[in-house]
């Protein structure tokens, strides 16, 4: 069954209207609509031709639509304390993320890049380096958790073909994540991530928190 048009987006045109049907579909499962090639490269087009339509429909729900300066990006970003749409991470999600961040950071500092891949060893390295008192994940975990994200439309994932060398797989870290949580600073990212540094804790980080 297929329900009537709204009134208020009329002068959409006919045409347009199942691609803008399936950016807002895109928008609100993942949280951002990223048009790097093929169709969600014509979603993109299309998203930014109906920008502010797609702001004004989202505003109520207190979601931000953020179009990245960069990148084909657009990114839906809750409003803190009024958005009920938003999924918190997990302890174990939060490590990553916040390790996840500070790779990022470290890299776009060391000489400006438009993208940021490294690999999943490099991943759990940095886990152990920055959170080297909490247990870490094993392997069939942290692919979970890199799954997750990358549903997120926070990372991209190319798994290795061979499942015994799943630590060669790679990772890109997309800028949707730092604006996840956009920390000013790194001695921001570090008086967070100091909370976690104790084995056992168990913190509530509403800062941690992503559009889902």
């Amino acid at each position: 069954m297929s329900l009537p048009w709204p009134a208020f987006w009329e002068h959409i045109r006919v045409e347009d209207r199942p691609a803008f049907s399936d950016v807002l579909t895109e928008l609100l499962s993942h949280g951002a609509l990223i048009g790097d090639s093929g169709r969600d490269r014509e979603l993109y087009l299309l998203a930014r031709e109906y920008q502010r339509e797609l702001s004004e429909y989202l505003a109520p729900l207190h979601l931000e639509l953020v179009a990245d300066p960069d990148r084909p990006i657009f990114q839906l970003r809750p409003v803190p304390g009024d958005c009920g749409l938003v999924a918190r991470f997990n302890k174990a999600e939060t490590l990553l993320v916040l390790t996840l961040w500070r790779i990022y950071h470290d890299a776009r500092m060391e000489r400006p890049v438009e993208t940021v891949v490294v690999t999943a060893n490099d991943v759990w390295q940095r886990l152990k380096l920055y959170f080297e008192s909490i247990e870490l994940p094993r392997e069939a975990q942290l692919r979970e958790m890199l799954a997750t994200l990358r549903r997120r439309r926070l990372v991209r994932a190319q798994w290795h073909e061979d499942p015994n060398r799943f630590g060669e797989s790679q990772v890109e870290i997309l800028p949707t994540l730092p604006r996840t949580i956009p920390f000013e600073n790194l001695s921001a990212w570090e008086q967070q991530s100091a909370i976690f540094q104790t084995p056992g804790s168990e913190v509530a980080v509403d800062s941690e928190e992503t559009f889902q």
